[in-house]
C-alpha cells in the first residue's frame, strides 16, 4: 500500500488543477476547526505563514518543530496527498480547515492570505512541478535539496520564481549553521595558506531490511532515488563552499553491493571534483557505509568538521589544536528564520535558487561520468 500512495501523490501533484484527480474525503470537522482557529497564529507583519508541502518524516520531525521554535515564521498550512494524516496534523498544530490542501486543489493557495511561503519537502521529482505551481500562485518557495532532477528543471524553477516575483531558496540548512559558516569564511581568508585538497564524505548504512518488492521512494529512479541525490548533495555542496570555488570537471564511479535494492540507482558514489586553481576535492556518498567528514588540507595545516552534516553536534578541529563546536538549538529553525527575514526585509536569501542550479549542473556531470567512467566538464 505505501507504494500505491506514492503513485497517487505523484499523479495529483502533476495535474496542476486539470480537474482529473479525485478529491480528498471530508476534512476534520468542527472540533479541529475550533482548535485550529484558536491555536493558529494570527497573520502578523513580522511573521511569515508557511505551508508544509509533503508530510513525511522530515516535515514531521524537523520542519514542523522548527517552525514552532522560529521567531519570524510559523506553520500556517499543510499540503498532502495522504488524507489520513490531516486530523493528527490539525490537532497537533492547530491548522484550520481553510489552510489544508491536497495536491489537486493546491492552486487555491493563491487566494489564502494566511500563507506567504511554501516549504516543499516531497520526493525529488515533485520539486519542479510544485515549485512552478507555487510561484504561479504568488507564494515564496522554500525547496528541499536536491533542488530538482537535473539542471534544466532547476533553472526552470528559478525562472518561474523570478517571473512571478517570489523568492526561491534551497534547504541547505548547513549554510546557515555557524560552524559551517566558519569554514566558508576560511575559504576566503585562507588562515593555513592555499587549500590543496578537500575531502567531503556523507553517507550512512541503511535499507538492509527493505523488501525489494516494496521499496521506499529513495530507492526508485523515477522519483530521484539514490545516494547521490540524497546524501551526495551534502558532499558536493560542502566541497564547493569549503574550496570557495566552482568545479570545472568531474570524474565519478558508482558501487552497488545490493543489486536487488539498487536497481537503476546508486548505492555508493565516489566523485573527484577539479577546481580552476588546481585544488581537488575527493568526495563520496553512500547508502551502504557510514561516513561524515569534511576536511581541507592546506599549505600550512588542515581543518575539518567531523561530523559535518548531522542535525546537531558538529565539531571542528584544526591542525594546531583549535576546536570549535558552536551549538545551534535547531538548525531548521535557524534556516527558516533566515529565509523568512529575507522575505520580510526584501533582501536576497542566503541560499537562493541559483545555488541549487550550480549543484545540479555538477550532479548531471557526476551521473554522466559514472555511466561511462570518463572525465566530464561541468557545464
Amino acid at each position: 500500500m505505501p507504494q500505491l500512495g506514492i503513485t497517487r501523490r505523484h499523479l495529483l501533484a502533476a495535474m496542476a488543477g486539470a480537474g482529473l484527480a479525485g478529491t480528498l474525503p471530508l476534512r476534520a470537522q468542527s472540533q479541529a476547526r475550533s482548535a485550529g482557529d484558536a491555536m493558529n497564529p494570527a497573520r502578523r507583519k513580522d511573521s511569515i505563514g508557511v505551508a508544509l508541502v509533503g508530510l513525511g518524516g522530515y516535515a514531521t520531525h524537523q520542519l514542523a518543530p522548527g517552525l514552532q521554535l522560529a521567531q519570524h515564521c510559523h506553520l500556517a498550512g499543510i499540503v498532502t496527498g495522504s488524507p489520513q494524516k490531516i486530523p493528527a496534523w490539525q490537532a497537533r498544530h492547530g491548522i484550520p480547515d481553510r489552510n489544508v490542501y491536497s495536491y489537486d486543489d493546491f492552486d487555491r493557495i493563491a487566494d489564502n492570505p494566511d500563507i506567504q511561503a511554501v516549504y516543499i519537502a516531497t520526493p525529488n521529482d515533485l520539486h519542479m512541478p510544485l515549485t512552478l505551481r507555487a510561484a504561479s500562485a504568488g507564494k515564496h518557495v522554500w525547496c528541499e535539496k536536491p533542488m530538482a532532477m537535473d539542471a534544466a528543471e532547476a533553472q526552470a524553477m528559478v525562472d518561474a520564481c523570478r517571473a512571478n516575483k517570489v523568492q526561491l531558496t534551497i534547504g541547505y540548512r548547513l549554510q546557515h549553521e555557524p560552524n559551517t559558516r566558519r569554514l566558508m569564511a576560511m575559504a576566503r581568508e585562507k588562515p593555513y595558506g592555499k587549500i590543496l585538497k578537500v575531502r567531503a564524505d556523507a553517507g550512512f548504512n541503511a535499507y538492509d531490511d527493505v523488501d525489494p518488492a516494496n521499496k521506499p521512494w529513495r530507492l526508485l529512479p523515477q522519483h530521484g532515488g539514490g545516494a547521490m541525490y540524497d546524501m551526495g548533495v551534502y558532499s558536493l555542496n560542502a566541497a564547493r563552499y569549503t574550496s570557495g570555488q566552482e568545479p570545472v570537471a568531474v570524474t565519478a564511479r558508482q558501487e552497488i553491493r545490493r543489486p536487488a535494492l539498487f536497481e537503476g540507482v546508486d548505492e555508493t558514489m565516489h566523485f573527484t571534483l577539479e577546481f580552476p586553481d588546481g585544488t581537488v576535492a575527493e568526495c563520496a556518498t553512500s547508502f551502504g557505509q557510514d561516513m561524515n567528514i569534511l576536511r581541507a588540507d592546506c599549505e600550512r595545516g588542515w581543518y575539518e568538521l567531523s561530523p559535518f552534516q548531522t542535525y546537531d553536534g558538529l565539531k571542528g578541529r584544526t591542525s594546531d589544536g583549535k576546536v570549535f563546536a558552536d551549538a545551534v538549538p535547531h538548525q531548521q529553525a535557524r534556516q527558516m528564520d533566515d529565509d523568512a527575514l529575507a522575505i520580510l526585509q526584501g533582501t536576497a536569501p542566503l541560499v537562493p535558487g541559483e545555488e541549487g542550479v550550480r549543484d545540479m549542473r555538477v550532479v548531471d556531470a557526476v551521473y554522466a561520468s559514472a555511466r561511462d567512467g570518463g572525465r566530464r566538464i561541468v557545464l
